[in-house]
């Protein structure tokens, strides 16, 4: 028997990262998994994992920083399997081109990470709460980052964005309480994600491949390594569980000790980006 057994959960950014590493979690723990991506054959390939593992999970093909699709992930996962228990808006993105300070950051980069990273958690949000009611509660877990609690250089609308999830996680807890709807935030450091490896890509001369950089990053940590998927996971499920049926409009940090630094941006050597690839 798993700790989720008969739960629905519903994944954003499932195909890749943090949100393949969770839903395979949630799976392994008896739960199941809708996941949502714009990428089909990833995702259809991380449902092929869940179904291995004997859980049940289905794949929808959305962009979620839009209402129909948003709407659509939802009306998909109740219809395969009669409503949902837990949200975890997890997409986003942070493009290696994108590194600008804000003057040269174009207003369509500005708007398309915002409408991804954020604008996407609030439509989930939206469609999902009214499946949530109707089960009698749930809990609602959003991907910030600990670019939402301090920043590094020329990341002007990645760092709004997560800044305002955590914002926004402590707000909807707040309407949400007394139906039993708890909302939550993890703050990821380094993750070795798709992500972050095209962000090392860019920072190779020849003369250091890209698993040389990634460990690097890793080495900046006071742990000692970057973080995985699952280590995410593992709080995730942990915040989704009834162990944490008294937490609701607070984060937690997954970063390898890395905000007990402080100033950690001016020595980081690297990218921060946490979430998943949209």
């Amino acid at each position: 028997m798993g700790q989720f057994d008969n739960k629905i959960v519903s994944i954003t950014g499932g195909a890749f990262g943090i949100g393949k590493g969770t839903a395979l979690e949630f799976a392994r723990e008896g739960a199941k998994v809708c996941i949502a991506d714009i990428d089909k054959p990833a995702g259809l390939n991380v449902i092929s994992e869940i179904k291995d593992l004997g859980a049940s999970g289905i794949f929808v093909e959305a962009d979620v920083s839009k209402a129909d699709q948003c709407k659509h992930v939802i009306d998909e996962t109740v219809k395969s399997f009669g409503g949902v228990d837990i949200l975890f808006n997890n997409v986003g993105i942070q493009p290696p081109h994108s590194y600008l300070n804000v003057e040269d950051t174009p207003e369509d980069m500005w708007d398309l990470i915002l409408d991804i990273n954020l604008k996407s958690y609030f439509l989930m949000s939206k469609y999902a709460i009214p499946e949530i009611r109707k089960r009698g509660g749930g809990v609602i877990i959003n991907t910030a980052s600990v670019q939402g609690i301090q920043s590094q250089p020329l990341v002007p609308p990645y760092a709004a964005s997560k800044g305002a999830i955590l914002s926004l996680t402590r707000q909807m807890s707040l309407d949400y309480a007394n139906e039993n709807i708890r909302v939550l935030a993890v703050c990821p450091g380094a993750i070795d994600t798709k992500m972050v490896r095209e962000v090392a890509q860019t920072e190779s001369d020849g003369t250091e491949d890209t698993d040389a950089i990634v460990a690097r990053y890793g080495s900046t940590h006071p742990l000692g390594r970057i973080g995985l998927p699952v280590d995410i996971a593992n709080v995730v499920l942990f915040l989704a569980s009834d162990k944490a049926s008294f937490m609701t409009g607070e984060y937690v940090c997954i970063d390898g000790g890395y905000n007990a630094l402080g100033a950690w941006a001016s020595a980081a050597g690297g990218a921060f980006g946490d979430s998943d690839n949209h």
